[in-house]
C-alpha cells in the first residue's frame, strides 16, 4: 500500500540519507513530498522551501537533527501525519511527546532499513 511521505530535510546531495530515502521510497511506489532548506529536485519531485500544510500525509520522515527541529514542531503538528519516523540522529523526546499527545504515532527507526525489510 502506498504511503504518501513528507521528507523533511530533503537534499539534492546523493551522499545524504534523505536523498537515498527519496529514491527508495519512489522505487517502492510511495508518493513523496520534499521539503528542505535549499530549493531543487530529488527523485522527480521538487524540494520546496516553504512549509505548505498537506492534509493527506501518511508519514513524515525526519532528516533534521533534534537541535534544528523546534522550528518544525508547529508545521509537523498541523500536517497531522499518521506517523513520524525519527531516522538515526533525529531522535527527539520533546517532539516525540508532542506528537504522541496529538495522536501521531512515532517510530525511532531508519526509513531505508524499513523499506529494505518490507515493514515501511
Amino acid at each position: 500500500m502506498s504511503k504518501k511521505t513528507l521528507i523533511i530535510g530533503a537534499s539534492e546531495n546523493p551522499e545524504r540519507y534523505a536523498y537515498k530515502a527519496a529514491h527508495k521510497l519512489t522505487e517502492n511506489g510511495h508518493q513523496i513530498v520534499n521539503i528542505g532548506i535549499k530549493a531543487g529536485e530529488v527523485a522527480g519531485q521538487p524540494i520546496q522551501t516553504d512549509k505548505p500544510v498537506f492534509a493527506d500525509i501518511d508519514t513524515i520522515t525526519l532528516y533534521v537533527g533534534a537541535k534544528n527541529q523546534p522550528e518544525w514542531y508547529d508545521y509537523i503538528l498541523k500536517t497531522q501525519p499518521k506517523r513520524i519516523v525519527f531516522n538515526p540522529g533525529t531522535e527527539n523526546p520533546e517532539l516525540k511527546t508532542l506528537a504522541e499527545k496529538a495522536g501521531i504515532a512515532t517510530i525511532e527507526g531508519c526509513t531505508l532499513v524499513m523499506l529494505s525489510i518490507g515493514n515501511y
